[in-house]
């Protein structure tokens, strides 16, 4: 029996299935339970990030590079929720310098994608980034969507990167559903001392400008010593 501290809710376009991530808390692997759960089994477990989860889990027979987290899991259950100070040691604890350091991989200035012969080795990682270095936008596609810029701590600017956070993004479509309303949002991360930004990649994908890989993502945001309250929920 292994125990995870959840770091990544992901909303997908199905609503009726969420993704979830976790880091073991006795030796540091990050692992995605497999299959995708199920929204309502995430409600009954009352999930949400920094849920501490206990179940067995062992490796998918169906492994493909670089979701090597994906694990099938049995017996899954919720013991507890952590501690403000436990979040934020296992975050700090898995933090990278920047996201070329975190997958091993050198990328274009703004460049959004890995190319598959990067072959990068993980699907997840956690970066920090200065607080005063991120800007929450409105999509400019779909006012509906939100996206994020931020500068990682190598100078790499990333512009319009997806935000999959499932309760910051309910949240703030629900209350800041104007690009000017983004503005309080964006005051309340500047305000605090460090950030840690959950770093995930997509499946294989060919966009329709041809280019293929995997895609990468903002999973999670999380803000220190406040934080959003009605954020760190499941919805």
């Amino acid at each position: 029996m292994r125990k995870i501290i959840v770091t990544d809710l992901t909303r997908f376009s199905n609503l009726d299935i969420v993704c979830i991530a976790g880091i073991d808390i006795v030796n540091g692997d990050c692992i995605r339970p497999m299959p995708y759960l199920k929204t309502s089994r995430c409600k009954e477990l009352n999930l949400l990030p920094g849920a501490i989860l206990a179940g067995s889990f062992s490796k998918s027979p169906n492994i493909e590079l670089p979701h090597t987290e994906d694990m099938n899991y049995q017996n899954l259950r919720l013991l507890r929720h952590c501690s403000d100070a436990e979040f934020k040691e296992i975050l700090s604890n898995s933090s990278c310098q920047s996201i070329e350091c975190g997958f091993n991989v050198y990328l274009e200035e703004r460049q959004k994608h890995i190319l598959p012969n990067l072959r990068p080795l993980k699907s997840l990682i956690t970066v920090s980034v200065n607080p005063n270095n991120i800007n929450i936008v409105q999509d400019q596609f779909d006012s509906k969507k939100m996206k994020i810029h931020f500068t990682d701590n190598d100078n790499k600017e990333y512009n319009f990167l997806p935000i999959t956070d499932l309760g910051f993004y309910g949240y703030a479509e629900e209350h800041y559903s104007t690009a000017n309303n983004y503005n309080e949002i964006n005051s309340v991360i500047r305000s605090q001392k460090e950030v840690f930004l959950r770093i995930g990649l997509s499946r294989f994908h060919k966009s329709p400008q041809n280019k293929e890989g995997f895609w990468i993502k903002v999973n999670g945001i999380y803000s220190f010593p406040d934080y959003f309250k009605d954020v760190r929920r499941y919805r």
